[in-house]
């Protein structure tokens, strides 16, 4: 597990052994609050811990106050060039501020941010992209390698770093999986600032789940990263669920564990369906368990003797099961429902 600097985003805490965290970002337009104000909560509700909006004028600083007060997650201003509007976004109580200190412009405004964060306790996510490297650094790199986007993000580090300001988070993304994983490697050994992991662009829920899951669970398989974002062109609801699937399927998150097999020629039952049925019964149980959902005896029992509760298959029945110890035998029509009844008493 890498060792990194904790950081405090409003009442979440990031590194220093701190739980993996869940982000998202609003896809509302900024100029509909009370659209905003209702996808954040929507967000909120399904597990969202930190959530970022983008801040793209002076006018949508109104977001900030507006969502706070609805909302009891940590509120994320993403904010590009204007340094004004991390002042204005820090004045509306914004618990952490994405921006390069090298795109606001000359030096006098680098330090007003840094000076207006470190007094108000307000972390800077310092975010990277491959699409928007320094055209010297693509020139010395001759594209955007895992160097070069290692060298940008400490280049921009070492300007908040420069008037004090150490209160920082890093993230380095591309669209490409083998470079956000590399990248990723490199800036893990050359600093102790707190990682936001993501694939960026990563397409939509199929494939950009494909790669995200590739991506960030591989790092985080390894100990690195502290908090993630599943960038997916689709409702961002669908971020969260497959941030958390991931984290779970890593146990680094509490909660129910599904399993079921593929289904061969010995199943005897709608397995598909009965499986697709459970899994969304299932996806607001915070239980800490294992439930199976197998097709034959082969693979209920046997196979997945360590699920906590379980059903197997048979003709036109089925099997319930705990620990590889068979309860009893039910009606396929009974399944769902004696499956369930059986959870409840876990």
């Amino acid at each position: 597990m890498r060792n990194s600097k904790q950081v405090r985003v409003g009442n979440v805490l990031l590194g220093g052994g701190a739980p993996v965290t869940v982000q998202s970002m609003l896809s509302v337009p900024s100029t509909d609050v009370a659209g905003s104000v209702r996808q954040a909560l929507e967000l909120e509700r399904a597990g969202c811990e930190i959530l970022r909006a983008a801040i793209p004028n002076k006018e949508a600083v109104a977001l900030i106050p507006a969502i706070k007060e609805k909302v009891s997650i940590p509120l994320v201003a993403d904010i590009h060039f204007d340094y004004r509007l991390a002042l204005e976004a820090a004045a509306a109580g914004i618990d952490k501020i994405r921006i390069n200190p090298g795109n606001i412009g000359e030096e006098s405004r680098v330090k007003a941010v840094a000076d207006t964060c470190r007094q108000k306790r307000i972390p800077i996510r310092v975010g990277v992209n491959s699409g928007s490297l320094e055209k010297h650094i693509l020139a010395k790199y001759g594209g955007p390698t895992p160097e070069a986007l290692c060298e940008s993000a400490l280049y921009h580090v070492s300007l908040l770093e420069k008037y004090d300001f150490d209160d920082i988070v890093i993230s380095l993304k591309a669209s490409s999986v083998d470079l956000t994983i590399r990248a990723y490697e490199q800036i893990a050994e050359k600093c102790e600032y707190p990682l936001h992991l993501g694939v960026t662009e990563a397409g939509t829920a199929r494939m950009g789940l494909i790669k995200s899951a590739i991506g960030i669970g591989s790092l985080l398989q390894r100990g690195i990263g502290d908090t993630i974002r599943v960038s997916l062109t689709a409702d961002p609801v669908e971020e969260i669920k497959a941030a958390n699937d991931i984290l779970r399927a890593l146990d680094l998150k509490k909660g129910v564990r599904f399993v079921s097999c593929p289904t061969c020629g010995r199943t005897r039952i709608n397995l598909i369906a009965l499986a697709n049925q459970v899994e969304e019964r299932l996806k607001d149980c915070r239980k800490p368990i294992t439930v199976a959902v197998m097709g034959c005896a082969v693979n209920g029992p046997g196979e997945a003797r360590e699920a906590d509760i379980g059903v197997a298959g048979g003709e036109g029945e089925g099997l319930i099961f705990k620990k590889g110890k068979i309860v009893r035998k039910v009606p396929e029509s009974r399944l769902l429902e004696e499956l369930f009844h059986e959870i409840e008493k876990l």
